[in-house]
């Protein structure tokens, strides 16, 4: 009898630890997404019509979130809540999403250093006042609001790849939950810079979270592209 030898990308024990390092949603998010999406199925199940199976469809999604432990959404945005003890900065695909590319005529370390100092992005940050850092991981931020308010939030690094991705997000009790990444991919054969940047914000709801809603603008994605293009020019005319 003919033994047929397993490729090593299928083994069970490499699926195994692939599957665990895919992992990037919390324990409490995941019960929550399985509950939610079983939830989902059945009513979906129950009104047997094309809406019905679209709901199906979601909670099927949802279930294998949690199931899974793998968010895409987090992965795109480089977040990895499965390294905290706490929710994510916004939950899901809620809130305020933007993403901005620009290209930085200088190389990736000198890219990643400067924005990796968090104290330089208010710099460029039209809406940023002060980024006060904690520690290795944490920073205190304050970002103007309306009517000469501040809003204010602790956030958490979750990822740090040198010369290549940070990302983040608000801890627990932040007026507006937030979480982004930014991936720095070299190009001109390394002597520059594409510089990705997304962001996802949650307002609270009511008459505080319109208000604080408007403190990132009518059009947060032309917001960003500003504040990207200031970033261009501040490390254009700093010293290699």
């Amino acid at each position: 009898m003919a033994l047929t030898a397993q490729p090593l990308a299928d083994s069970p024990v490499l699926n195994s630890v692939r599957a665990a390092l895919d992992i990037n949603v919390n324990q409490p998010e995941r019960i929550g997404s399985v509950a939610a999406g079983a939830g989902l199925v059945l009513y979906g199940a129950s009104r047997k019509s094309l809406g019905g199976i679209l709901i199906a469809l979601l909670g099927g999604a949802l279930i294998r979130r949690g199931v899974t432990g793998h968010c895409d959404m987090y992965e795109k945005l480089g977040i990895n809540s499965n390294q905290l003890n706490t929710e994510t900065g916004v939950p899901g695909n809620k809130g305020i999403k933007v993403t901005r590319t620009i290209t930085v005529d200088r190389a990736p370390q000198d890219v990643y250093r400067f924005w990796r100092n968090l104290e330089n992005l208010p710099k460029f940050m039209e809406h940023v006042q002060s980024i006060r850092v904690i520690d290795d991981r944490r920073s205190h931020w304050v970002v103007k609001g309306p009517a000469g308010s501040d809003v204010e939030w602790t956030a958490q690094i979750l990822t740090d790849r040198e010369n290549s991705l940070i990302s983040w997000e608000s801890l627990p009790g932040a007026e507006v939950q937030n979480a982004g990444s930014v991936r720095f991919e070299p190009v001109n054969n390394g002597l520059s810079t594409e510089v990705k940047v997304s962001m996802q914000y949650l307002p609270p709801a009511g008459v505080i979270g319109a208000t604080v809603a408007k403190l990132f603008g009518e059009a947060p994605d032309q917001q960003l592209e500003e504040d990207l293009e200031r970033f261009k020019e501040l490390l254009a005319g700093q010293a290699a």
